[in-house]
């Protein structure tokens, strides 16, 4: 059939060369033209509306084969644990610069805390909570260099969604875990490892010689913190809420543990430091202790404020840092791990702090990814120490 004799509407659908025009031509049928370089149309294919259907049914299968279902825990408001809704997901093909990974072993943090009740605000609901997790590239984007299916890979920050069996990254946010250490190890490390990094290394820098304070010393971070000050050289003092805990932050590198429940923090420190203070302090329980922390601080001491598991901090008047001339900091790891440098220098001295006995990592919770509900309300109570691992 020439062209000429089709009707002009759509003689007037001729467009680009070698593409494939569909326009419906009756209520029962569909109309296909093929344009081709010599400016030229045919109608090749006329099709009854049960077969262009089956075709498009065909199609959409294909669509969803590459579109992979799986499970994560997903937030559609703020809110307790109780809004931890575990679900399918889709998750499909990793685009340029990305990589496809399965989750072996994700960490629980109390920012996951943070964003689900909507102290930190998500970038769209609902959202998939977590900022850490170690697992296995399964796919990677086209064109892409350096990752290769069967690699062992770990993130921290910066990319949210790890409280899933599957997850696309950018290639540039993970790095590599030796195969020296057990992905449950640097699941349960990458985040609070990296943030003990930069808090000691480059936020104040701790040497022999400073005395610390350290808030919440047997929690995920705090033990991590009491091992590496203790190995720096410094005068570690840390508190902690049970006596449990004060063996473990003892055995941590403390050498001084109070017990917060039983003593004022504030006195014992000025006792122990003979008046002097700290010359830092590391926060991350917030509205409980920020004006005693304040208080403990010596001379032109640091005020490092980086977690609220009590609650948001009162405000501070710039005039109660006066009369110490004190520093107050509320740093986040994202902002010292800007550069592709800055994260592999992070991510490499938490792994050899590992490999050289410096860091003793203790994973002494893990709940199936399934139960973060239950996780994040033992979290919240204090009934955790040391590292809480999630398993997909």
């Amino acid at each position: 059939m020439e062209l000429s004799r089709v009707s002009p509407l759509l003689s007037r659908l001729v467009a680009a060369p070698r593409l494939l025009l569909r326009r419906r031509f009756t209520q029962n049928s569909t109309l296909f033209l093929l344009h081709n370089s010599n400016n030229k149309s045919k109608v090749i294919l006329l099709l009854k509306h049960k077969q262009s259907k089956a075709l498009a049914t065909k199609a959409a299968a294909e669509t969803r084969t590459r579109t992979n279902m799986v499970k994560a825990i997903r937030v559609y408001e703020h809110g307790g644990p109780e809004v931890l809704k575990w679900e399918d997901v889709g998750i499909g093909e990793p685009g340029e610069g990305e990589i496809r990974v399965r989750n072996k072993a994700i960490g629980l943090n109390f920012i996951d805390v943070y964003y689900r009740q909507g102290v930190y605000k998500p970038a769209k609901m609902p959202f998939t909570p977590g900022m850490e997790a170690v697992g296995e590239v399964v796919a990677v984007g086209p064109g892409l260099t350096g990752r290769t299916v069967g690699d062992i890979v770990a993130y921290a920050g910066g990319t949210m969604g790890s409280y899933a069996e599957e997850q696309i990254l950018p290639v540039n946010k993970v790095v590599p875990v030796p195969s020296s250490i057990d992905p449950v190890i640097a699941a349960s490390i990458m985040l609070k490892g990296m943030t003990a990094q930069f808090l000691l290394r480059r936020c104040f820098k701790v040497e022999p010689g400073h005395t610390v304070l350290i808030q919440a010393a047997a929690g995920g971070v705090g033990s991590l913190l009491c091992q590496w000050a203790n190995a720096l050289g410094a005068t570690v003092i840390g508190t902690v809420s049970t006596k449990e805990k004060a063996a473990q932050a003892k055995d941590d590198g403390c050498h001084h543990v109070i017990l917060y429940k039983e003593e004022d923090f504030v006195v014992r420190v000025n006792e122990i430091t003979s008046g002097n203070g700290v010359d830092v302090v590391y926060d991350s329980v917030g509205k409980d202790t920020l004006q005693g922390s304040l208080a403990c601080l010596k001379l032109r001491g640091y005020m490092v404020s980086f977690g609220q598991s009590s609650g948001t901090p009162d405000p501070v008047p710039l005039s109660a840092l006066a009369p110490k001339s004190l520093f107050l900091t509320r740093p986040s790891l994202m902002q010292y791990t800007v550069t592709r440098d800055e994260l592999l220098e992070t991510a490499g001295e938490v792994f050899t702090s590992i490999a050289s006995g410096i860091l003793k990592v203790r994973v002494n919770h893990t709940y199936p990814l399934s139960q973060a509900a239950q996780a994040h309300t033992d979290l919240e109570s204090r009934k955790t120490s040391g590292s809480v691992v999630l398993i997909p």
